[in-house]
């Protein structure tokens, strides 16, 4: 069995919802192996993804943890990895300790710790709670059994990953994570209707959550139009302001609407949000 990790396990692990990690990977700074066509994340893959988690929850906005992750990475030299530095939020900068020399890669804002030791186990238990589910035959084991296939055959095989899905609710309809992505790929297939039932048996589930209102507003856009879109884009931002994607897709709805001043104020958010 490999000692990797999925995306799921990583997700599990950190509180860090996967289209987040996937957008921490799209800056290019951690490079996950691939098993198939799925990652397989190292533990000091892990370190990374927990340093942004750490400044993702001290209201750092995503796109600055990106880009101040990314800057760092091309100062370390090569063979350094981030699990020997002290990474942290100091006022409006991101603050980088090694030894007893500091510097700013990026700017971010308040201050956190995170415990290597403590990610550690968490991993180990993550690890050990997935070889007891592949001999128990009970409906939450079943259920991330199945979830772990949808999550291999996403991208090659869609059509599969969605039965693969399904069949994860089936044993399991708390399964919020299976919701997301099964509704995802339906809306992906032209099934905007069904997507839209998934996401809100997701959010009956994880109130508040803004990726799955921003999901749900994506779908809304297709089936009940710009109006009720914005709304649920609102919605997205209550618990997340810094929701660039969500500024953006609103202010262009504003616009179609006619609601110009809702408009400019979005765009500047958004622009505002790409460029600190």
């Amino acid at each position: 069995m490999s000692q990797n990790l999925s995306t799921a396990e990583v997700s599990r692990i950190l509180g860090l919802p996967q289209p987040h990690i996937r957008g921490i990977l799209r800056s290019g700074f951690v490079h996950p192996a691939r098993s198939g066509r799925r990652y397989a994340f190292s533990f000091q893959d892990l370190v990374v993804l927990r340093t942004a988690k750490g400044l993702i929850d001290a209201k750092v906005p995503t796109i600055r943890v990106r880009r101040a992750l990314a800057a760092l990475s091309q100062e370390l030299s090569p063979g350094r990895t981030l699990s020997g530095l002290r990474i942290y939020a100091d006022g409006r900068n991101v603050a980088v300790q090694d030894g007893g020399a500091a510097w700013q890669p990026e700017t971010g804002q308040t201050l956190f710790d995170f415990d290597l030791d403590s990610l550690a186990r968490e991993v180990s238990a993550v690890r050990n709670a997935r070889r007891s589910a592949e001999d128990d035959p009970a409906p939450a084991a079943l259920a991330r059994v199945e979830f772990q296939r949808g999550l291999d055959l996403e991208d090659e095989f869609p059509d599969a990953a969605q039965d693969a899905y399904a069949a994860a609710l089936e044993h399991d309809p708390d399964l919020v994570d299976a919701y997301v992505n099964l509704g995802r790929l339906v809306h992906e297939a032209g099934r905007a209707r069904e997507a839209e039932k998934l996401y809100r048996a997701a959010l009956d589930r994880r109130a508040g959550d803004a990726v799955i209102h921003f999901n749900l507003a994506l779908a809304l856009e297709d089936t009940a139009g710009p109006a009720v879109a914005c709304d649920e884009y609102r919605l997205a931002l209550d618990p997340d302001p810094d929701f660039a994607d969500a500024h953006y897709n609103l202010a262009g709805l504003c616009e179609q609407l006619g609601r110009a001043t809702d408009a400019l104020r979005h765009y500047r958010a958004y622009q505002k949000l790409s460029q600190t």
